[in-house]
């Protein structure tokens, strides 16, 4: 694709926009997308980056949350609304070449990014991110990984997320393509030989259908051979995942991991495909319940200090400031013994017969039977909770024969109190899996039994066979 900022910056200003406003962008990806958003930085505009997907209503609250100025979108609006420029309009001529903004304007603003975090645990919040901030986690990012000027990245993500974004501004910053692929992914790998791409991001969920795709495609892992980098984020690498995808295409999946608050913060170079390691100049600290240091290998929370980190978050129009220093991230990961970081999810600790169990920990340990694995708690009484297993199994295998497997990875306090088989988990746009609709599947089928749980469960999404 090719792109031009400043023809962008041009047809932005013809309709008003000026440096001091702020514009919430919401559209899905595009060359105009990429446009309009490097047109935006050359303005040295304040840009909030929304879901296009949303309802129109949805947007227009999203824009009176952050005081945007104007609305730039390829989606309907509804009242309310800030002054709208569509997104064709806004790109202007976007022929030429993908432009190098200026962005000393831009990079000196407190409030450059206004980002949504993915809300997969619940509400999402307005993040604020400096621009200065925002360029060195750039630099730092391409350092690590060496992109090249005859590169040509294909983000098969939303560019309207912190890790899409991330590869629009990275393919700027090393002058090289980038290839704007079709959303459907049977489309998109035939793209990605035909363009000549080298560096390929993609959420471990993409990469899993990818891998169904080649087993059915002659030919297409060897077309795809021109590609030097498969990246990886926006959620916890599985074993089986990384095991099966160098087995079929030869190559490493490099692991990364990061979030809209932060960042990029731990990243797998070329140079060290299986160490995920911080960037230079963060500090990743992994601690277990006592606050100490946790050994190599063991998994307690993850503390990241980063020069990079958000400003804070809205509430109400108003900036809540992050307090400086290190941030509690919420994650829980191990550290091995040369220092890199591996993420095994969202730290919620639940009282079991006893025990602290985390639910994301025995995800991952159940993901090592050949599924990915959700666990879902619900309150059994005071200081206890039950534990829900839904895997996600295409063939709807009996919830039995899951329960059989992961009686050979987990403890006894650790089995499912009960099981639940789906096709596919829900998810968010960003590829994270959608807890909250995850946890309604599981209270729907929690109220019944047998088939009439199936059928409850089917409500919220394809399901298979449930074992009380």
């Amino acid at each position: 694709m090719t792109a031009s900022a400043s023809g962008a910056s041009a047809a932005l200003t013809g309709h008003g926009v000026r440096a001091p406003d702020r514009v919430l962008l919401a559209a899905g990806n595009s060359p105009e997308f990429v446009a309009v958003l490097l047109g935006l930085l050359d303005l040295g505009v304040s840009v909030a980056l929304a879901d296009p997907g949303a309802p129109a209503a949805a947007l227009t609250a999203s824009a009176v949350e952050v005081g945007a100025d104007w609305l730039v979108t390829d989606r309907p609006t509804a009242p309310g609304a800030p002054r709208t420029i569509p997104l064709a309009d806004a790109a202007g001529d976007a022929g030429g070449a993908l432009a190098d903004p200026d962005l000393v304007r831009w990079t000196a603003r407190a409030d450059g990014l206004i980002s949504w975090s993915s809300g997969s645990t619940g509400a999402p919040k307005a993040v604020v991110r400096a621009g200065a901030a925002i360029e060195g986690n750039l630099a730092r990012t391409a350092d690590r990984m060496g992109y090249r000027a005859d590169d040509v990245l294909a983000p098969l993500l939303p560019f309207s997320h912190q890790y899409g974004m991330s590869m629009v501004l990275l393919a700027r910053r090393a002058g090289c393509g980038l290839l704007v692929a079709p959303a459907r992914l049977d489309r998109a790998l035939p793209a990605l030989a035909e363009h000549g791409v080298t560096v390929v991001d993609a959420t471990p969920v993409t990469f899993r259908s990818a891998l169904n795709l080649l087993a059915r495609k002659e030919g297409l892992v060897d077309a795809l051979t021109g590609v030097r980098m498969w990246c990886t984020g926006g959620a916890p690498l599985g074993d089986e995942l990384a095991r099966r995808f160098t087995e079929v295409t030869g190559a490493p999946l490099l692991d990364g991991y990061g979030s809209t608050e932060l960042g990029n913060v731990a990243l797998a170079g070329p140079g060290a495909p299986d160490t995920c390691l911080p960037l230079a100049g963060l500090s990743v600290r992994v601690l277990d319940e006592r606050g100490a240091p946790a050994p190599p290998g063991v998994i307690g929370r993850v503390w990241v200090d980063s020069p990079d980190t958000a400003s804070g978050v809205l509430a109400d129009g108003v900036l809540v400031p992050r307090p400086p220093g290190p941030q509690h991230t919420h994650d829980l990961g191990l550290l091995d013994e040369r220092g890199g970081l591996r993420v095994i999810g969202r730290e919620r600790a639940v009282a079991r017969r006893g025990h602290t169990l985390y639910p994301d920990r025995l995800a991952h340990l159940a993901g090592a039977c050949g599924a990915p694995v959700q666990v879902v708690p619900l309150p059994r009484g005071e200081d206890d909770w039950r534990l829900v297993f839904v895997v996600e199994d295409p063939r709807l295998t009996a919830a039995a024969w899951w329960r059989a497997r992961f009686g050979e990875v987990l403890a006894r306090h650790e089995l499912p109190d009960r099981v639940l088989v789906v096709a596919e988990l829900p998810r968010l746009p960003s590829g994270k899996t959608d807890l909250v609709r995850v946890t309604d599947i599981v209270r729907s089928a929690d109220t019944s039994t047998g088939q009439d749980a199936e059928r409850a469960a089917s409500r919220g999404h394809r399901t298979g066979r449930a074992l009380p």
